[in-house]
C-alpha cells in the first residue's frame, strides 16, 4: 500500500517528498503544489527523543480510565503524547512502556494501538472525503476526474484506489502530466474504503478541489503511509 504525493506522470518513479506544513493544521505537500508559507510546529517524539514536525507525528492521549487512545485530529483533551507516525514507532512505544514514562503516570497502551491509530487516520480521511462529496468539491469516476483535469479549475488532489486498475491510473496520470496539472496523488485507500466514504461500490478514481479538505487529506495520507506497507510519500520533478 502506498501514499504517493507527486506531480502526476505516467512512467517515472519519483524521489522522496519534502514535507512542508503551516501552523495549526500542518499539511505535507509536494514541492510543486501551491501552498501558503509558514513555520511548522514541532513536538518531541517520545520514542526517539527527536523533535519532529507535526507532519511526521501522531498525537495520543490517556482517556479518563488511563487508556492510551490515538488522537488523529489532535483535539482530544489531556496531555498530548507524540509518536512518529509509523507502525514500528507506536509498537515500540507500547512494548517499552514509553507512554507511562512520558505521561509520568501509570497508563495502559494495548498491543493493538498501532492498528487503532491506522484506523483513526483512515476514518478521518474517509470523513473528509464524505464532506468533499457533499460540498461539491469532489469529482468521482474516471470520466468526471478527466473532465475536471481538463477544466479551468483543476483539482488539487487525485485519489486512486490502492487496488484499482493500473491502466486507468496511468491514463489519468498521463493526462495530468500532459496538462501540466501539479496534483498531489494519494494512493493509500482501498476501493472498499473509498466506497464506504462515498456511498457507492467500486470507487477507483476521485479528485478533490483545492482547499482545506485537499490539504488535510494530503497531510493525513502522509501520516497513514507509516502504517501501511511501504512506499512513502514522494514527489517527482519534471525531467
Amino acid at each position: 500500500m502506498t501514499v504517493v504525493a507527486h506531480k502526476s506522470s505516467p512512467n517515472q518513479t519519483p524521489p522522496r517528498a519534502r514535507k512542508r506544513a503551516e501552523g495549526g493544521d500542518a499539511v505535507a505537500r509536494s514541492e510543486a503544489c501551491e501552498g501558503r508559507g509558514g513555520d511548522e510546529r514541532e513536538r518531541r517524539d517520545i520514542v526517539s527523543g527527536e523533535v519532529l514536525p507535526d507532519s511526521r507525528l501522531l498525537r495520543f492521549v490517556a482517556d479518563p480510565d488511563g487508556n492510551i487512545v490515538p488522537d488523529a485530529a489532535a483535539k482530544l483533551p489531556g496531555r498530548g503524547l507524540w509518536v512518529e507516525a509509523s507502525r514500528d514507532a507506536v509498537n515500540k512505544a507500547v512494548e517499552k512502556k514509553l507512554f507511562s514514562r512520558a505521561a509520568k503516570a501509570s497508563v495502559t497502551a494495548t498491543a493493538d494501538l498501532a492498528a487503532r491509530a491506522e484506523k483513526a487516520l483512515v476514518m478521518r480521511m474517509l470523513g473528509d472525503l464524505g464532506i468533499a462529496r457533499r460540498s461539491g468539491a469532489l469529482a468521482l469516476g474516471f470520466d468526471n476526474v478527466l473532465r475536471t483535469l481538463e477544466s479551468p479549475k483543476p483539482p488539487k488532489v487525485l485519489i486512486e484506489a490502492l487496488d484499482g486498475s493500473a491502466d486507468g491510473k496511468r491514463k489519468l496520470y498521463a493526462a495530468a502530466h500532459r496538462l501540466e496539472r501539479n496534483c498531489v496523488v494519494i494512493e493509500s485507500l482501498t476501493s472498499a474504503e473509498l466506497g464506504l466514504a462515498l456511498g457507492r461500490e467500486n470507487v477507483i478514481h476521485a479528485a478533490v478541489q483545492p482547499g482545506g479538505l485537499a490539504e488535510r487529506l494530503t497531510f493525513d495520507a502522509e501520516r497513514l503511509s507509516g502504517f501501511r506497507p511501504k512506499n512513502p510519500a514522494r514527489t517527482e520533478r519534471d525531467s
